[in-house]
């Protein structure tokens, strides 16, 4: 006779469920810290007297600084843990947030933006691997979906608060009550344990090499800080508009100094890292534009008032989250590329009717949005496990933390493309065909394992010309 099935919720126990709230939670809070610019665009263009191509540089000002982020801080943790590197990254893009609330230009908005980036890519790494190596391997894309579930939540709680707020206190209150990450830091650092694959794998063999080994070693750390300035000012000049006709230089010298960084964390990976970074690229690309001007097409297209635009918001929130929950339960049964594809595949339906609808149709509007959110932002609640398979242990938090966050600055592309496409075409129709069009090409990426296939041919050519 066999012994009955062990539900998976109990196969964790109090330890990991504890890990996972925590990590849970301040994932929601970076949520709500990320995305309240977007929310308040309008106000501040206002005040600052800017024009939407230029208020959008500031959603992607966040994702200037990310690269750096998910580097420095995924090889903290991967030196010195998943824990640690969760608190530091807290208290990072919560300092920033309040910092934003005291701009006084546009270009002070510009650099706090940029703090908040480093902070929410150190917390993407290191939660992500927290978790991760916290639950056993069978029950991983339910962590990694269930873990990025918290990321919209933290968004539906910034639209609520916003037509709480902002009506009444102004733009700059919002941005303020973003320093409560930090009391949150504080708990996590007396009542979490560490992850368990870091402390077997890293903290036991303390003789073993790590992310940071590789990227403060004597011979190369003198260059590391030439390449990690010049990406820095590469990048500020290209998405703060300043670029002018070098623009396609500065765009090779940032690819150059990805890859030397990639070589460096991954190894002889190194092509399927960047690999990994075109695939998270494209992601964004095909999400962002939604994500990031969805608030704006509410409101000129749409004429939504506060009430209606936070309403809107949080069905497309809820759409999210309940897809990355899906998604991570399917992954488990189904495998995480092909769940993966399958949403991907599954949200062009949405796309179209979602932004062809007027003001008037608003409960049509809100099932929409929810679904559209849940096939297709909800879905890349598995990248996490996708990009952490590639990695071992003692370089993954970097390695995630920095070929995600790479890619990410297709989030930084998405706002201006979606504004600059929109001048032509008007927004809505700007937002579909890019999403549409984007989804398309990441779902070719992740079903074809296209970084895979780069490791193994760059394996076998290496292979051939040794022999």
């Amino acid at each position: 006779m066999s012994s009955p099935r062990i539900p998976w919720y109990r196969q964790l126990g109090p330890g990991r469920w504890k890990a996972f709230g925590a990590a849970w939670l301040g994932y929601l809070l970076d949520g709500f810290d990320f995305v309240i610019i977007t929310l308040v665009l309008t106000e501040i263009r206002t005040e600052f007297h800017l024009s939407l191509a230029g208020a959008a540089t500031l959603v992607s000002a966040a994702f200037v600084s990310r690269w750096f982020g998910g580097l420095a801080l995924g090889a903290f943790g991967d030196r010195f843990g998943r824990r640690p590197a969760m608190i530091l990254s807290i208290v990072c893009y919560a300092v920033g947030t309040a910092l934003c609330g005291f701009a006084w230009s546009y270009w002070s908005l510009f650099v706090f933006r940029a703090i908040v980036g480093i902070g929410m890519a150190g917390e993407y790494g290191s939660s992500s691997t927290y978790v991760l190596e916290s639950w056993p391997k069978h029950l991983r894309n339910r962590a990694s979906g269930f873990l990025l579930s918290a990321y919209p939540v933290g968004t539906i709680l910034a639209a609520r608060a916003y037509d709480l707020v902002v009506p009444h206190l102004g733009w700059r209150w919002l941005f303020w009550i973003g320093i409560v990450p930090v009391l949150v830091a504080l708990w996590l650092r007396r009542a979490l344990p560490e992850a368990q694959d870091w402390t077997e794998e890293v903290a036991a063999r303390r003789e073993g090499s790590t992310s940071a080994t590789a990227l403060l070693n004597r011979r190369w750390t003198a260059v590391n800080v030439v390449i990690g300035v010049v990406i820095a000012v590469c990048l500020v000049l290209i998405f703060s508009g300043h670029a002018g006709s070098l623009y396609p230089l500065y765009i090779a010298l940032c690819v150059a100094g990805f890859v030397a960084f990639a070589v460096q964390v991954a190894g002889r990976s190194w092509a399927m890292a960047v690999g990994l970074m075109a695939t998270v690229f494209c992601a964004f690309l095909y999400s962002w534009p939604i994500q990031s001007l969805l608030p704006t097409y509410l409101k000129t297209a749409l004429h939504y008032d506060a009430g209606q635009v936070a309403n809107a918001l949080t069905w497309a929130g809820l759409g999210y989250a309940a897809g990355s929950c899906l998604a991570g339960i399917v992954g488990d049964r189904f495998g995480t590329r092909t769940t993966y594809v399958g949403g991907l595949v599954l949200s062009l339906a949405f796309v179209f009717p979602a932004f062809a609808l007027g003001g008037g149709n608003v409960v049509a509007v809100w099932v929409l949005l929810f679904a559209l959110q849940a096939t297709s932002s909800g879905i890349s609640g598995l990248l996490p496990k996708y990009i952490g398979d590639h990695f071992p242990v003692r370089v993954r938090a970097a390695s995630l933390g920095f070929t995600y966050n790479v890619g990410a600055l297709g989030g930084a592309v998405a706002p201006l493309a979606g504004a600059q496409v929109s001048a032509h075409i008007g927004l809505g129709p700007a937002l579909v065909w890019l999403a549409g069009g984007l989804t398309l090409v990441t779902a070719l990426l992740v079903g074809f394992n296209v970084p895979a296939r780069l490791d193994r041919a760059r394996r076998e050519e290496a292979s051939a010309a040794a022999g």
